[in-house]
């Protein structure tokens, strides 16, 4: 049986890893560095690198932080902030990610999917999509949340897929920061659209959240969180325990 995985997620800005509500009011948490060797070090089966600012700042994205943190880690990292065409892909990679995630850039030229799968392999192109309700509807979100794209989001994960995504990350802005649950109505949805690993992100509050993620939803592949690890709440080592203790598969 394939484990599932615990995945946390450092949000940087200004070089150092921050955390907010609903993708606002972001408080300062810890040097991305020692976070990330914390980590490795400590049971995470991944690790995300988002600097959530670069794409709404126009720049690109913090190489020299991202670098050192490559240098601490010994699991895949995935990265993304500013991904805005096939050269980014290879800077980030060379960096030291192991997968890349785009947003915004692929929003804005959704080729950049394609063209980045055909070169580097699906395996290597994450989608994360930051995902809100909008009159009843799952709507894209671009810019760090900021921008409605008006984009069906059901619509624009089957398109990333179906251009060479292999790994979509669900990021529920409604549940985000808030520690009530993952969004499921929204995670199943995504599922019953693709067949690619999906990752589900926003709304962590306690092992049992991730528990109800895993038993709701079999087909949901990992569980990514921040503030819950990041402030000590819940060790991933202690989560991993309750997990199996569950009868859910997991990596100790």
């Amino acid at each position: 049986m394939i484990t599932k995985r615990i995945i946390p997620c450092l949000d940087v800005r200004d070089g150092r890893v921050v955390k907010g509500v609903n993708f606002e009011g972001l408080s300062d948490v810890s040097s991305p560095v020692e976070l990330g060797r914390y980590y490795s070090e400590n049971g995470a089966d991944e690790l995300v690198f988002y600097d959530i600012t670069a794409s709404s700042e126009g720049r690109s994205l913090f190489s020299d932080i991202l670098r050192k943190v490559a240098e601490q880690i010994f699991i895949p990292l995935t990265v993304g902030g500013a991904i805005n065409t096939v050269e980014d892909f290879d800077r980030v990679l060379k960096c030291g990610a192991d997968k890349v995630s785009v947003n915004s850039g692929a929003i804005r030229d959704p080729s950049l999917i394609y063209n980045a799968a055909k070169k580097y392999g699906d395996q290597c192109v994450v989608l994360s999509a930051d995902v809100k309700r909008v009159n009843g509807c799952f709507t894209v979100f671009a810019k760090g949340g900021r921008e409605n794209t008006g984009l069906d989001a059901i619509e624009w994960i089957k398109r990333g897929v179906g251009s060479g995504a292999g790994e979509i990350v669900l990021n529920s802005i409604d549940t985000d920061g808030v520690k009530g649950g993952f969004d499921l109505e929204m995670l199943e949805a995504v599922c019953d659209a693709v067949s690619v690993p999906v990752i589900a992100s926003g709304g962590a509050g306690s092992a049992k959240d991730f528990i109800t993620l895993f038993k709701a939803i079999p087909r949901v592949d990992a569980g990514l969180a921040a503030s819950i690890f990041h402030f000590g709440e819940l060790t991933i080592r202690d989560l991993k325990t309750e997990l199996r203790a569950n009868g859910i598969p997991v990596r100790l």
